[in-house]
């Protein structure tokens, strides 16, 4: 006791040194000691000794003041009770002692208030202890005016401490924080990136992404200092986090346009402007491919959610407009430098350009002096790039057309801005490097490498010329504007009359590409129903190349298209292109029918052979896969050869030479038992295809009748005999199965057989044989390998499926006669059917798109005409049938779910009409089949009540996009189970609150009010729109229920 007098005393003697003494050595040494004493083990004991017994006001302080460290304290914190008895005890002092000095009662006040602080989120037994600082004070507020004065200062002091940040500020040049940095920069990210409305589409249409920011946010985003934060941060951490931090602008700077109203949208895009400005002037970390590709981003952003008339009202925007471009044409002329970042400075400059007739601001855009500076930028950085790529063989851009593709359509829209100076530039180039290459063609000591150059930039100069014709269709072009392009044209045209007379020697397969691509968009804006003939272009034609109409230049066309498909038949690329530029010719109206008349065209019709034609060849080198582009030859063909055919048998049979030919080299390679495998597989996988282009081009009954004549009956034995040998190798089997689906598909009704005519049927039995026979053997498989199981099986199955959907709805078969007249192609047909079905696993059928359409448009045809017979099918069958429609209700595919609803309706008919049927007294009883299937369904009534379950549940909970289809059944599936739904509907109503319950109910009532109980088309209008008002009260009710999601305020 004697140690803590004699220690309390000179504890005591001390703080009076350090309070009044005036030695500074003395002072000095006293503090020492006090520090010392701080930071002793029993500091906290001594501290209750000194204001329980202490004599001077300075000992009190300095045991308050020691208190509020060691309660301050992060590295070994004060146990919870401890801080609880310290609060306890200074209310109680200064309770107790009111008469105490101003600075210790200060002091002690300032313990209390970071106690109170620090313990804030602090729980004892489910209760925040630290919390009740209101009902502390309260004793002290109800007392004399003294104590009030100590509970007002305790309110006071205990404001100011909690609004005091006690966080630690990040110290950006720490490195042991840079991980703390970095997760706060993702969790921003992420934050930002969050999908708050729920309709998250593909994330690779990056640049049409807008941030749906909540209104509840709204403060922070109006708030200039939080884009200050970002641009400040960009500025100051190190450079690996900058992208990061870019990345979270990209998205501030997409925050939904109405977080916002005009004046403060203007006001964010200043600062956001001021912010790109600010990196503009300073790019050194752009240097970081990172840095640059975020920024390239952002800068998208600036048009992709303003508008050019906002953005020239930013007071800096002519410097800013100015900076941008100049970062633009220095990327461009650093091509080699992140080239796929190119595409978002692009993007800006397209929307700009796009935007220009439309802007109604008066401040200038000043877009004409930049935009053609960058459009310059691209078309001579992409030449220079040429020999550089040649000279270290580099991977060349060209090489990837989707890219290029992309970048050529930015570009149409940026060279049509100013137009004058793209063509003059490109005038200019273009003479330069065509004289070039002249010359070069004819020095005989010209070096492949020169030639190559300028192939090169020819290349690239033929692709952006087609680029700007095309970018015509986005501006309301002047006669000016098309006689420039008429210079263009002119330009490329002679290019390729150099070009291909050449071909005898050498070509260059990508200038022949970007000639394709040229003659594409020339096509679209010069050629076709639409075109202006008084056009300045075709004035330009005229006086260079002699080409006075359409018609002629229609020639140029097709002789190109030759010309490609006699010296290019081995290269798929460019023989592809052609093709598809011959199909989409032979599609206009006017254009076919001049077409037609041009000699060039009249000598393929008659010469459409391998000996002119080197790709319809047989070429052992090449996949079986490869002749797809036959298919496009021949339905271009066949429109050409349709418009002038009429009923000329003659002329018909004279364009199928070849094809006749081809059939009996087939058919003779058949008859014999050896013949060469590869070779019979190549000759008929290449007639099919012709002849399925045939097929689909002869869409009038005339011209139709005459390829099924031909083909029937004297070539299908062929075709089946194909599928009967090679049913293992779908590179043969897809195309015969193919041809045989055009076949029978009744396309604009050009299947209309003679009422004397029995080829409706006749052709049914060709169908049903071909399924049968396909898929008898292709059950004999076994198992197939997963990744194999679509080529080698599915795809197949599914062309099956397909085929037999087009026969079946194709109304040229009347398919009652085929039982009353004991012909099984039906019951073949429908029983492959079934085995197929079975071999498929339910969720192959939904895993594969084309094998689920090709089964569920089946299926609705089956349970519309053919119900009987589903109804006859095993009890596992039917149970297989229902349970794929089950599933195919919740399919993500509109047109499969819409399928499914159908299909369920026709079941449903046909059972409450079977149903209706069997309660009446008729002479006549149910047939056996609807006897069966009523009695399955009455054994299995769980399938049909949980498809009553769901389609209710897709009506009530979720975004239904065909409620007309889920109507129709539905009310048929609630008049089949009608005790079910009553549970049902008592299920739901009794899940929602109880205050909505009434209000649920009563929707039920509505929805069933004025309904009878028949499935008649006037009751069923009735409770489709019965449940259109359902739908749109249980919403409303839902809306506003506690238990639902509200999320109006995300776009108010």
């Amino acid at each position: 006791m004697a140690d803590h007098v004699q220690s309390l005393a000179q504890l005591e003697n001390l703080c009076k040194q350090l309070y009044e003494t005036t030695d500074t050595a003395t002072r000095l040494q006293a503090e020492k000691a006090l520090v010392e004493f701080t930071n002793s083990p029993d500091c906290l004991s001594k501290c209750q000794l000194l204001l329980e017994r202490g004599s001077s006001s300075y000992s009190q302080l300095l045991a308050a003041t020691c208190l509020t460290k060691l309660v301050s304290r992060t590295n070994n914190p004060l146990p919870l009770e401890q801080r609880i008895d310290i609060r306890n005890y200074v209310l109680n002092y200064l309770a107790t002692r009111p008469k105490l000095a101003t600075f210790v009662t200060q002091a002690l006040i300032q313990l209390y208030a970071r106690i109170t602080k620090l313990g804030w989120f602090d729980c004892q037994k489910d209760d925040y202890v630290f919390r009740n600082a209101i009902t502390d004070v309260t004793r002290f507020l109800q007392d004399s005016v003294e104590y009030c004065i100590i509970g007002v200062t305790i309110l006071s002091q205990l404001t100011n401490e909690i609004n005091q940040a006690s966080g630690k500020n990040l110290n950006l040049n720490d490195e042991s924080q840079h991980g703390l940095l970095m997760q706060l920069l993702k969790l921003t990210h992420n934050c930002l990136n969050f999908d708050f409305i729920g309709t998250s589409t593909d994330e690779s249409s990056d640049d049409l992404c807008t941030v749906q920011i909540p209104t509840s946010w709204r403060s922070a985003f109006l708030d200039s200092s939080t884009l200050q934060l970002f641009f400040d941060l960009y500025h100051s951490i190190p450079p690996s986090f900058s992208p990061l931090v870019l990345s979270c602008l990209v998205q501030i700077a997409s925050v939904r346009r109405s977080l916002f109203n005009n004046a403060e949208r203007a006001k964010f895009l200043s600062h956001l402007v001021d912010g790109v400005k600010r990196i503009l002037e300073n790019p050194q970390s752009l240097s970081d491919p990172n840095n640059y590709h975020e920024f390239c981003r952002l800068l998208a952003r600036l048009k992709s959610n303003y508008q050019l008339g906002e953005l020239v009202k930013v007071e800096n925007y002519p410097e800013v407009i100015r900076l941008i471009a100049n970062f633009t044409v220095t990327s461009l002329q650093h091509w080699e430098f992140a080239p796929n970042s190119v595409h978002y400075l692009l993007s800006l400059w397209q929307r700009l350009a796009a935007s220009v007739p439309y802007v109604k601001a008066t401040e200038p855009h000043m877009l004409e002096t930049y935009t053609p500076e960058v459009t310059k930028a691209y078309i001579t950085s992409r030449l220079e790039s040429v020999h550089i790529i040649l000279r270290d063989g580099l991977e060349d851009p060209l090489e990837d057309t989707g890219l290029v593709q992309q970048q050529l359509d930015q570009l149409s829209t940026i060279g049509r801005c100013e137009y004058e100076k793209t063509c003059a530039l490109l005038v200019q180039l273009f003479d330069q490097s065509a004289q070039s290459y002249q010359e070069l063609l004819q020095s005989a000591s010209a070096s492949p490498m020169d030639i190559a150059v300028q192939e090169g930039r020819l290349t690239w100069l033929v692709y952006i010329i087609g680029a700007v014709i095309g970018g015509r269709v986005s501006f309301a072009s002047t006669d000016e504007q098309d006689a420039m392009d008429g210079e263009l044209v002119c330009r490329v045209l002679q290019l390729m009359n150099l070009t291909d007379s050449r071909l005898a020697q050498a070509g260059n397969e990508k200038l022949e590409l970007a000639m394709l691509s040229f003659f594409e968009q020339f096509r679209k804006i010069y050629i076709g129903d639409q075109v202006q003939k008084s056009s300045k272009l075709y004035r330009r034609l005229s006086e260079v190349l002699g080409l006075n109409d359409e018609t002629m230049v229609l020639s140029v066309f097709i002789g190109k298209i030759i010309t490609n498909l006699k010296y290019w038949g081995r290269c798929e690329p460019i023989t592809s292109k052609t093709l598809q530029l011959l199909n989409d010719l032979s599609i206009g109206y006017s254009s076919v029918r001049k077409l037609v008349k041009l000699s060039a065209v009249q000598f393929m019709l008659n010469n459409h052979t391998s000996e002119h034609f080197s790709f319809l060849g047989i070429n052992n080198q090449s996949n079986l896969t490869d002749m797809r582009c036959r298919t496009t030859f021949y339905t271009a063909l066949g429109r050409l050869l349709m418009v002038d055919l009429g009923e000329d048998e003659d002329q018909y049979e004279q364009f199928m030479l070849p094809l006749t030919a081809a059939f009996e080299a087939v058919a003779q390679m058949f008859s014999t038992n050896s013949f060469n495998e590869q070779e019979a597989k190549r000759t008929l996988v290449g007639l099919v295809r012709d002849l399925r282009g045939i097929a689909f081009a002869f869409n009038a009954k005339t011209s139709f009748m005459m390829l099924f004549e031909w083909i029937y009956p004297s070539y299908m034995p062929i075709l089946q005999r194909a599928i009967e040998l090679w049913y293992h190798d779908p590179a043969c089997t897809t195309p015969v199965l193919k041809l045989m689906a055009e076949l029978v598909h009744n396309r604009s009704q050009r299947l209309q057989f003679d009422v004397s005519s029995p080829n409706g049927i006749l052709l049914f039995r060709e169908t049903s044989k071909m399924i049968t026979m396909y898929g008898n053997r292709i059950l004999t498989l076994g198992e197939v390998p997963k990744d194999q199981v679509y080529a080698l099986k599915l795809k197949g199955v599914s062309i099956c499926f397909s085929m037999l959907k087009a026969a079946l709805s194709g109304s040229y078969v009347n398919f009652g006669v085929f039982r009353l007249y004991g012909d099984d192609a039906l019951d073949n047909a429908l029983q492959t059917f079934i085995k197929l079905l079975l071999s498929i696993p339910h969720s192959d059928l939904l895993d594969y798109p084309k094998l689920s359409q090709s089964y569920y448009s089946l299926l609705e045809v089956l349970t519309q005409d053919h119900m009987n017979f589903i109804a006859s099918l095993e009890p596992h069958v039917i149970m297989y049938i229902l349970s794929s429609i089950s599933e195919g209700l919740t399919a993500l595919d509109t047109m499969v779910c819409t399928g499914c609803c159908s299909c369920l309706d026709h079941i449903v008919t046909y059972l409450f009409k079977q149903l209706s049927r069997s309660t009446k007294k008729r002479t006549t009883p149910l047939n056996q089949e609807s006897d069966r299937f009523l009695h399955i369904m009455q054994q299995h009534p769980e399938m049909i009540q949980q498809m009553l379950s769901t389609v209710l549940n897709i009506i009530i909970f979720e975004d239904c996009r065909n409620q007309w289809s889920m109507s129709r059944p539905l009310l048929g599936l609630i008049l089949l189970n009608e005790k079910y739904f009553s549970d049902l509907r008592n299920s739901i109503v009794n899940s929602q609150p109880p205050e909505k319950q009434q209000a649920m109910h009563l929707c039920f009532e509505n929805l069933m009010e004025g309904i009878e109980r028949n499935l008649l088309t006037k009751n069923r209008d009735r409770f489709t729109q019965n449940l259109s008002a359902f739908r749109r009260e249980v919403n409303d009710s839902m809306k506003n229920s506690t238990y639902g999601v509200n999320s109006n305020d995300m776009m108010s």
